[in-house]
């Protein structure tokens, strides 16, 4: 099946993006997902289902270990099982 998040990181700074925000962008561009968007104020990616829970359980420990004090995330499914998802 495919999934696709959507999270944010807290505490915001507009001035500077904090390290936790950093560290959840790294994150998510080093998973094996597709159709991603990172933003300042919200994020979203998309792809197989291993891959996605894969991301989100590592954007939960690094992010909090990099200073996060909130992550909010949304999980969907949009769509079946295509060939060459994971």
């Amino acid at each position: 099946m495919r999934l696709r998040v959507e999270f944010t990181t807290e505490p915001f700074d507009l001035d500077e993006a904090p390290p936790h925000a950093l560290v959840a962008r790294e994150v998510i561009e080093a998973a094996e997902l597709d159709a991603v968007d990172v933003g300042p104020f919200g994020n979203t990616a998309e792809g197989g289902a291993d891959a996605v829970l894969g991301a989100v359980d590592a954007l939960l420990r690094k992010t909090l270990a990099a200073g996060a004090t909130r992550v909010s995330l949304q999980v969907n499914v949009v769509g079946a099982v295509e060939e060459g998802d994971k």
